[in-house]
């Protein structure tokens, strides 16, 4: 990530084609309603590498698009260890994500390594992965996502001074 950011964050499921790049566009969105996207990075990956290059589901893009939010440029990538030096944040979207993450993190760092639903516990723990469901799915995730991401950009300006 840019180190020309205050705060980097990165956001973790398991393909990035989903859950990732949806938290990151709504993230996005956010931090620019906010006026904070000149100090705040973002980005998003996956545990696996499945999708690498590839752009997010179709679903996922036409939900946010239909809530005024362009996933179209974002492409796939897996998570690397250097991720967990670079970023401040690195969310998981669910426990087995969390998990991998946790497997991965390089000793020093564990602080940086949360799941998204910490920033939103009455949701409960995971995101759910919406891919072999339906439209409905990806709505849900959309919801749980802008309501993770307010309370994330919340924190981030009180533990920030931003």
């Amino acid at each position: 990530m840019n180190q020309k950011y205050k705060v980097n964050v990165l956001f973790v499921c398991m393909g990035n084609i989903c859950r990732s790049p949806t938290a990151q566009g709504v993230f996005e969105k956010q931090v620019r309603d906010a006026g904070l996207e000149a100090l705040i990075g973002i980005d998003s990956a996956g545990t696996h590498a499945y999708h690498v290059g590839n752009g997010p589901d179709r679903r996922a893009q036409a939900t946010a698009r239909h809530r005024g939010i362009d996933l179209s440029t974002q492409r796939a990538r897996q998570v690397s260890k250097a991720d967990f030096e670079a970023f401040d944040y690195v969310l998981a979207m669910d426990g087995d994500n969390y998990d991998i993450l946790a497997n991965a993190c390089p000793v020093g760092y564990e602080d940086r390594l949360f799941r998204f639903l910490e920033f939103a516990p009455e949701l409960g723990r995971d995101v759910p992965d919406p891919y072999y469901g339906g439209p409905q799915g990806f709505e849900n995730v959309f919801d749980m996502v802008e309501t993770a991401g307010a309370n994330l950009l919340a924190h981030i300006r009180e533990r920030h001074g931003l």
